[in-house]
């Protein structure tokens, strides 16, 4: 579990698949149609992700948007820092007045130490693991049973009605 937001995962959503494409152009509607995420926040996102210097866009045919750079040289506290504040202390479940207030709260160094790594995990990775990962087409779920996945009746072998010797 990470400790930032809806709007956060899915600007690392855009940016993990445009990584995946790099260095081709994909369109919004296509990028929010495989993450499964809706087009007009599809295209706030990449609008913003753009203003801050991570893509470019082209219009029309052949158009879209782009990385403007290496995915190796984007890490994702980058990415989360424009919709996050990154930097706020950690919340305590006891309520803003028990930790720093006296003894901390029994979780204290647990929720510490968990945000510690998370900053860790942001800072070390790079959109460039994405580029390793296979695309995963979306593939409707269905419920209705068909005659292929059906398990084979049980049958027993016919016996001939030759003795065996």
């Amino acid at each position: 579990m990470f400790t930032y937001g809806k709007t956060a995962t899915n600007a690392i959503a855009v940016m993990s698949y445009l990584a995946a494409k790099a260095p081709h152009r994909v369109g919004s509607a296509v990028i929010g149609n495989d993450r499964d995420i809706s087009p007009v926040f599809t295209a706030k996102l990449l609008s913003r992700l753009a203003s801050a210097g991570f893509l470019n866009s082209q219009p029309g045919p052949g158009g879209g948007y782009a990385l403007t750079k290496d995915p190796a040289k984007i890490r994702l506290i980058e990415i989360v820092a424009l919709f996050e504040q990154i930097d706020e202390g950690s919340r305590c479940p006891f309520g803003a007045t028990w930790c720093g207030h006296g003894a901390p709260c029994p979780l204290h160094d647990t929720i510490i130490d968990l945000g510690e790594r998370n900053r860790r995990f942001l800072e070390e990775t790079r959109l460039s693991v994405f580029q390793t990962q296979p695309s995963r087409a979306k593939q409707p779920q269905s419920r209705v049973k068909t005659a292929a996945n059906k398990p084979a009746p049980n049958t027993k072998p016919r016996h001939s009605g030759k003795p065996t010797t």
